[in-house]
C-alpha cells in the first residue's frame, strides 16, 4: 500500500463551468494531467488523500458529477473538506450520496496500514497579513475541533500520524500557532495542507522536516498537476 496525496482539484463539471485557466494557461487541461498522473502511479492498493477544495459545486447533488470523476480512478479515497466546498453536508448524506466510494473526515480519523490519517479543515491563521478579527471565532473553533482527531489517534495505539489540513498549519514558517504547538504535541509525523497557489506563495510554504514533522504542500498546482507520493 502506497499513499498519496493532492488538494484544490477545483472541478466544476466536464465542459468544466468554471475553467481553472483564468487563474493562468498553467491551469489549462489541469483534470487531464491530474488523472494521467494517478492513472500512471495509483492502484486500487493504494490511498489517496484529498485534502480540500475539491470542486466548485454549491450543492451535493451538483458536486456528484466531480466526485463521480474521481471516485472512477484507482485507490481508496480519503477527504476533507475545504474552504471552497460549499456542497459538503454530513458524512451519513455524502457517503450514501457517493455509494461509499469515499472516506469523508472532518475532525476525525480513518486507519490506513499503520497511519492514522486524521483530518480536519483547520483555519488561516493569527500572524496571517489575511487574519481579521473576524477569522478568530473560526480559528478557535476549527483549533478546538483538531484535538478531536489527534487525541485518539496514539490511545488506539497508532504511533504513524498522518494529518491532513486544507489550510496551512502556520504562516512564514511561524511555527508556534494553535495548530503547530498540537502538531508537535502529539507527535505528527507528518502534515500535508492545500489552499496556497500564488508563485508567492507556493514558493514560501513551509515544506520539509520542521520540529520533528514533515510537511508537504499538495495544492494541485503546487504539485504540477500531479498526485504526490507520501509513503
Amino acid at each position: 500500500m502506497k499513499i498519496f496525496a493532492i488538494a484544490d482539484t477545483h472541478l466544476s463539471g466536464q465542459p468544466p463551468a468554471k475553467p481553472m485557466s483564468i487563474f493562468g494557461s498553467h491551469w489549462d487541461g489541469h483534470w487531464e494531467k491530474i488523472k494521467t498522473s494517478w492513472q500512471e502511479q495509483v492502484t486500487n492498493d493504494d490511498v489517496v488523500l484529498l485534502a480540500g477544495d475539491i470542486s466548485w459545486a454549491m450543492k451535493l447533488p451538483d458536486a456528484l458529477v466531480d466526485l463521480n470523476e474521481i471516485a472512477d480512478l484507482p485507490g481508496r479515497k480519503i477527504m476533507i473538506r475545504g474552504n471552497h466546498d460549499y456542497w459538503w453536508q454530513t458524512v451519513s448524506k455524502m457517503v450514501k450520496a457517493t455509494q461509499g466510494k469515499f472516506e469523508f473526515i472532518n475532525n476525525s480519523f480513518a486507519v490506513a496500514g499503520d497511519w492514522a490519517i486524521c483530518g480536519s479543515r483547520g483555519w488561516i491563521c493569527p500572524g496571517d497579513p489575511l487574519f481579521k478579527s473576524k477569522d478568530q471565532p473560526f480559528f478557535a473553533r476549527e483549533l478546538f475541533g483538531l484535538d478531536a482527531p489527534l487525541a485518539p489517534a496514539p490511545q488506539a495505539g497508532y504511533s504513524q500520524i498522518l494529518l491532513m489540513l486544507h489550510f496551512p498549519p502556520f504562516y512564514n514558517h511561524q511555527t508556534t500557532t494553535g495548530f503547530a504547538n498540537l502538531i508537535n504535541s502529539y507527535q505528527v509525523h507528518t502534515c500535508i495542507y492545500g489552499h496556497l497557489h500564488s508563485e508567492a506563495a507556493i514558493k514560501t510554504a513551509a515544506t520539509g522536516l520542521i520540529n520533528n514533522t514533515t510537511y508537504h504542500l499538495v495544492s494541485c498546482d503546487a504539485l504540477a498537476f500531479s498526485v504526490k507520493r507520501l509513503s
